[in-house]
């Protein structure tokens, strides 16, 4: 499935089946190749336009985009650019010359050190009088540390006995210094303060101890322990440790036993067995420790090591005989980031690379192409720059063409052995034009990087020979396009009519089911070779619209489809009348790709018999859901006729009578209140009991008019507990009191 061998050979007449191996085809395509990304949505938007991502199903859309980030990754690494610096300037915006902490702006002030960026006037002020706060004996190692890594940018106003009274506190803390960090914000500070002011004493007298304690936490696989008290190893700490390590050396008074020091280039050759490789020649260090400490990513552990090991190699004689891969693959890496959206990661991408740029062990080179994408019709010229990783000039070299071959022929190449032609104006190594056998398509070009003195090969990393993608587009002519309605008895011509597809005429069929309908046409390159592309597809729409796609096939030089309807009614589910005709035709490689309405073609196909398959639903859109529902018009019921107002009142009257009644009769018995309680307590109980009383009878009332049963009968509740409370201590006073009258 390379090249453009790759065609799909069955018809498709169900749009939702054509949809997915649509999607699939394009997916595959842009793995196997990760064409240009213009190109790339030129396809896409056609295939949307055509309309089959109506009908498609989502996990395919997503496999595309997927596949399309792929291409993104898969691209050439690039040296740091102004993009670059213009993140740089935006992550560490600071509006009044401020930053959060000491390290916070060391980094931003290291990364506009690195890239050029003239910010330090803007942060000085401020960021100077907090480097002499902390400027102190007593201030913490790691406050400290970055003191006097700011000072270094900014060069501060430090008086010099301040840096003779801190040397003196961090070369009597060396000896305690029990932890990995502590050594390497003790030996660094030192370090700082040595190039900083060459009049303080900081060398080392017991260099060989400090050594010797720093490399006690080495582990056999190059790794190092934070503490000898932690028994997990880190690769993060194994930078820290060789940083450290060199300012030993540095500083040491005597000079450090030289089997120390090649027992820690044995570390490093151990550590670097252990790196992370992807197959693009791409190398990176990675954080197994997880345990104690903050987990470091990929990007900070590299940025950790590389520190380390060039800090290292700058701090001993002799060069560290690691391989060259590597080192390139490191810088690949670092590269390979993009532009963090993070300030910490920029620094730790800046910094790594800005290391790797001035190292004694190998000085990576990095060949890129501005531009992966050539016309043919424009007559583009192939161009290449080699530069270190941050964009500086390399030393003098040439770019050789090894050779290019397509993707689909690797045995047959079209270039080979060819030197680029350098122009000094522009920096670019240049191939002026493309050979006439380099046709449009996707091709290998293989590279190689030769430096002209022999002697700059022990320090640069070139890499070998790069292989590079390159897409060659071109303008497609389209040509003998016609269109045919057939007998199907005898395949004469009923109808013929050629077809301009770089104009706007349509043009108007009509066919029965006995009929068949051809459509052929002619793909050439700018070369007038024959073009086969990706996709072609003839699709028929129905009034209805009912889609119906099919794969437009290849017949020697010339694309042929030719549909024999009476084999298509029941894929046509019966249906007559005007169905629309378009082509699409496109290709990565194919500048002028189209989507090209043909004309119109009347059917008339005969009933459908009771059994035969019915047309699919017409396609829901799934944002209609938020559109404005349709309106609900109720009709609410007629109310029932109610009674004349007076039967009403009398029905009232009726009820209220046997209240009058019950009234009537209090007044006729005589109502005795000799027996009410007369003390305070007795009588409040009372008093509470009828309260009780005509509040359940106003519940009734209220019931009868506004409350529901519920309601009625939780209030009911509440009110016969106190009643029954109430009434239970004023009948036990008036019997005690009856009790006592009739003993007297």
């Amino acid at each position: 499935m390379r090249g453009n061998s790759y065609i799909w050979k069955s018809s498709l007449t169900h749009s939702s089946n054509a949809t997915t191996l649509a999607y699939a085809s394009l997916s595959i395509l842009f793995i196997f190749q990760c064409t240009n990304y213009t190109l790339i949505l030129h396809n896409l938007f056609t295939l949307i336009l055509s309309g089959m991502a109506k009908n498609t199903v989502t996990p395919f859309l997503f496999l595309l985009l997927l596949t399309f980030s792929i291409c993104v990754a898969a691209t050439i690494h690039h040296p740091i650019s102004d993009s670059h610096r213009s993140a740089a300037s935006e992550l560490f915006a600071s509006t009044d010359g401020s930053f959060p902490s000491l390290e916070a702006s060391y980094e931003a002030l290291r990364v506009f050190d690195v890239l050029g960026i003239e910010k330090k006037s803007h942060v000085s002020k401020a960021t100077c009088q907090k480097v002499l706060e902390n400027l102190k004996p007593s201030s913490p190692l790691k406050d400290l540390y970055y003191s006097l890594k700011v000072n270094g940018i900014l060069k501060c106003k430090v008086d010099g006995k301040v840096y003779k009274q801190i040397a003196l506190r961090l070369k009597a803390t060396v000896k305690d210094a029990s932890t990995l960090l502590d050594m390497h914000y003790l030996i660094g500070s030192l370090i700082l303060i040595k190039d900083q002011d060459s009049n303080v004493d900081v060398l080392l007298v017991d260099a060989d101890e400090t050594f010797h304690s720093i490399k006690a936490l080495s582990q056999s696989d190059g790794r190092w322990r934070y503490s000898s008290d932690n028994p997990e190893s880190s690769t993060y700490a194994a930078g820290l440790a060789l940083e450290a390590l060199a300012g030993v050396i540095s500083l040491a008074s005597s000079e450090i036993d030289q089997s120390k020091v090649n027992t820690v280039k044995n570390d490093i050759l151990k550590l670097f067995d252990t790196i992370e490789k992807y197959e693009d020649g791409t190398f990176y260090f990675d954080e197994k420790f997880v345990g104690g400490h903050e987990h470091q990513g990929s990007l900070s552990t590299t940025s950790s090591v590389v520190r380390g090991i060039t800090a290292f190699a700058a701090a001993i004689s002799g060069k560290i005989n690691l391989p060259s891969n590597k080192i390139l693959g490191l810088a690949k890496f670092i590269l390979g980031i993009g532009i963090p959206g993070d300030a910490k990661d920029l620094f730790n991408q800046v910094e790594s690379l800005a290391f790797l740029e001035s190292n004694r062990v190998s000085i990576p080179l990095i060949l890129s192409l501005p531009e992966t994408v050539y016309s043919l019709t424009k007559k583009d010229q192939l161009k290449v720059s080699v530069n270190t990783a941050l964009g500086s000039a390399a030393p003098p070299l040439a770019v050789k063409l090894v050779r290019a071959f397509s993707t689909g022929a690797k045995d047959s190449a079209v270039i080979e052995s060819k030197e680029l032609q350098y122009d000094k104006k522009s920096g670019f190594h240049v191939l002026d034009t493309f050979p006439k056998n380099v046709n449009v398509g996707v091709y290998n070009f293989v590279f190689e990087i030769v430096l002209h003195n022999s002697d700059s090969e022990k320090d640069y990393a070139t890499g070998g020979q790069i292989h590079v993608p390159i897409y060659v587009t071109g303008n497609i002519e389209v040509s003998n396009a016609e269109i045919a309605v057939l007998d199907s008895d005898h395949g004469s011509v009923e109808t013929l009519k050629a077809l301009d597809l770089a104009g706007n005429d349509v043009v108007s069929l009509s066919a029965n089911h006995l009929q068949k309908l051809r459509l052929s046409f002619q793909l050439k390159t700018p070369h007038g070779h024959v073009f086969k592309p990706h996709q072609a597809f003839l699709k028929l729409r129905h009034e209805t619209k009912v889609e119906h796609i099919f794969v437009v096939g290849t017949t020697g030089k010339k694309f042929e489809i030719i549909l024999d309807f009476l084999g298509l009614v029941e894929k046509l589910f019966y249906l007559s009348g005007k169905y629309d005709i378009e082509l699409t035709v496109g290709d990565a490689v194919m500048e002028n790709s189209f989507l090209r309405l043909l004309g119109h073609i009347e059917l008339d196909f005969p009933e459908a018999p009771e059994k035969a398959a019915r047309p699919p639903p017409p396609p829901v859109d799934s944002y209609s859901r938020y559109g404005p529902k349709a309106e609900i018009a109720h009709i609410f019921r007629v109310p029932e006729k109610r009674p004349p107002l007076n039967l009403s009142l009398a029905f009232m009257g009726l009820i209220l009578l046997p209240f009058v009644g019950f009234l009537i009769g209090l007044l006729r018995l005589g109502v005795n209140l000799k027996n009410f309680p007369g003390s305070t307590v007795p009588a409040t109980f009372a008093i509470l009991f009828q309260l009780g009383i005509g509040a359940v009878l106003l519940l009734y009332v209220l019931f009868w008019l506004k409350l529901d049963l519920f309601t009625t009968l939780k209030t009911l509740g509440l009110l016969g507990a106190l009643l029954l409370f109430v009434g239970h201590r004023t009948l036990s006073h008036i019997a005690s009191t009856s009790a006592k009258l009739k003993s007297a």
